[in-house]
């Protein structure tokens, strides 16, 4: 039996990127750098530099060769294969998408009789295959089947679906109940398994997502043997539905409590529920910087002690902070509260941005939140995870705006954006107009075919703490409810407007008493964004500090960073600059700090 609230959101939908079109001076400029710089720059890697796709033409017999590069290659070119099906939806190139179609012909005959297909085990260890839970073959596979389906949805093509299909079906040959038991060292596979249902229909890929993950726990799983680290590291510690305390390795464990999410929606399974709801107050509650990035620990790419957040030392992984987004969006999918969408926000805007430069060519690893000046963005990676997964994500960014229920339409985030979806089997057109996240004014309209009955959910930022709503010019009184929306329950008629003004005024913010990193120290956060200070704009950055008494002035300067709201904080006359988090490293060389000294009796 379901919870109330599971069973009225089970029936939730993300309103597809591929039906938002984004009209926004944010992210329309990100977008267009990312189609004209880091997809070439992701497939040129791929191509030229590095054997992604040749290992796929020597696995096939096409070309002469020995495979290079490591085990899990194969899931970066997955990706950016993935992040091109996106461009080409919101903006077709017939000369990528032959580029791709020729690259997919080499992964189809790569693949072997039995729909196996991991290139690095065709090649070198054709005789250990599914011998090593950490060698990322359903990882790799996961990654395959999210690009397949893409580049179907994008172009109409099954040939890559196909591919990962036979893989798939491969696995479900092979695993399951009465036949071989396996927990995948690097979750993916869950979540991917329940688009390849949702795509499909085919009740056993939902079946076979259920069966992995409730394979964890159950101690059957030498992992020192395997990859040298604990079970803690795999999630593999307790079944699934006992954690309470995130541990290990943190993009594996939100790609897993994503794949739970995701079967508790598509299955109307409330089972992990409680789980999931413990292992968020876990992560948001004593495990998450102010940047919404997770994951404090280099040496495992993951978490050690509550309230254990160095700055320095953050380790803050790109990929980690795409899966808080993606974790997030389920969560609110699934349990309607605001909180998550508040979270969901946070890592997209800072976490997930940092990852990346402003000319889309370099990108960050590990997101510190203060440096000595030795930190930078690289080109590229041994490891690739991260700007590949750059390549997909931010494409998608539509697909986090609004979502669908029966009676009921949600807008999460602000970006400027037309849309048309169906409400109750009413087409409706929705606008957004908005400078945010510089300014908190939001200018919707409301367009259905014809007068139409539902409610229309405003999220009210968990950082907003004033604003003003009206609807067709008539100023509304109305309060959020206790989900964190506000509810305009009414019939909408064509041309209705809304008018949505949230207050976006500097905020110093501090951590936990608990965060021993951060005592005598404060933060600035405006809107949906944390700031920072370099070193370039401040001659005094070794004595900056923040005190009660220090003035705000927020200035929108067009020439610096691609354009951007900065803060000059003055004290005793002294006045220091910040700027966004996302933004720094894009200039000269130079330290950078989040947290900055406080000074309460000054």
């Amino acid at each position: 039996m379901l919870p109330a609230v599971l069973a009225a959101w089970a029936s939730v939908n993300p309103v597809d990127f591929s039906q938002v079109k984004l009209a926004d001076s944010f992210w329309m400029p990100r977008i267009d750098s990312l189609v004209d710089v880091t997809i070439p720059v992701c497939l040129h890697k791929c191509e030229d530099e590095t054997q992604r796709v040749k290992n796929f033409a020597i696995a096939a017999g096409l070309e002469e060769g020995k495979f290079q590069g490591i085990f899990y290659d194969d899931s970066d070119l997955y990706k950016v294969i993935e992040g091109c099906a996106y461009s080409l939806i919101n903006r077709p190139d017939p000369k990528l998408e032959a580029e791709i179609d020729g690259i997919i012909d080499k992964i189809a005959a790569a693949q072997q009789p039995d729909g196996y297909l991991v290139t690095y085990f065709i090649l070198e260890e054709p005789q250990s295959r599914w011998t090593n839970m950490d060698r990322h073959e359903m990882y790799c596979c996961g990654h395959l089947v999210e690009a397949g389906i893409a580049y179907y949805k994008a172009t109409g093509k099954r040939k890559l679906l196909d591919v990962a299909i036979r893989f798939i079906d491969h696995i479900d040959r092979t695993f399951g109940e009465g036949k071989r038991f396996w927990v995948p060292g690097h979750q993916e596979l869950e979540l991917a398994l329940v688009k390849l249902y949702r795509t499909t229909g085919e009740k056993r890929y939902l079946e076979l997502a259920h069966w992995l993950l409730e394979q964890r726990g159950k101690g059957g799983v030498d992992w020192m043997a395997h990859g040298g680290m604990p079970a803690k590291h795999y999630q593999d510690e307790v079944p699934v539905k006992d954690l309470d305390k995130i541990g290990g390795h943190a993009v594996r464990a939100m790609y897993m409590f994503t794949g739970m999410a995701d079967y508790g929606t598509a299955a109307g399974d409330s089972s992990y529920v409680p789980a999931l709801g413990r292992l968020w107050n876990d992560v948001v509650g004593t495990k998450m910087y102010v940047t919404g990035g997770i994951g404090n620990k280099g040496c495992q790419e993951g978490f050690s002690y509550d309230f254990d957040l160095p700055n320095d030392l953050a380790y803050c992984e790109t990929c980690a902070s795409i899966g808080m987004a993606m974790w997030n969006q389920r969560m609110n999918m699934l349990m309607g509260d605001s909180k998550y969408a508040d979270v969901m926000e946070r890592a997209i805007y800072n976490g997930v941005l940092s990852g990346i430069s402003l000319s889309s060519d370099r990108f960050f690893y590990v997101n510190p939140l203060e440096t000595d000046g030795s930190h930078h963005r690289q080109p590229w990676y041994d490891t690739a995870c991260c700007p590949s997964n750059l390549s997909r994500f931010m494409p998608s960014i539509g697909s986090y705006i609004y979502l669908t229920a029966p009676g009921v339409l949600t807008t999460n985030l602000y970006i400027g954006s037309e849309t048309k979806l169906d409400v109750d089997g009413t087409s409706v057109n929705v606008t957004q107009h908005t400078d945010y996240p510089w300014n908190g004014k939001v200018s919707m309209t409301v367009d259905p075919a014809e007068p139409s009955d539902f409610t229309l959910r405003l999220r009210v930022p968990g950082w907003c703490e004033k604003y003003s709503l009206t609807i067709n010019g008539t100023t509304s009184a109305l309060k959020p409810d206790r989900d964190g929306y506000l509810h305009i329950a009414r019939q909408w008629k064509p041309g209705d407007s809304i008018v949505f003004d949230i207050d976006m005024p500097v905020e110093v913010v501090a951590a936990d008493t608990r965060v021993a990193a951060d005592l005598a120290k404060r933060c600035l956060q405006r809107g949906p964004l944390v700031y920072c200070m370099e070193e370039t704009d401040n001659p005094e950055y070794e004595t900056a500090a923040l005190t009660p008494y220090t003035d705000f002035k927020t200035i929108f300067e067009s020439g610096l960073l691609g354009g951007v709201a900065t803060i000059e904080a003055t004290t005793a006359g002294k006045t220091n600059k910040f700027i966004p988090y996302y933004a720094w490293d894009n200039r000269e060389p130079g330290k950078m700090k989040v947290w900055v000294d406080y000074v309460s009796s000054y």
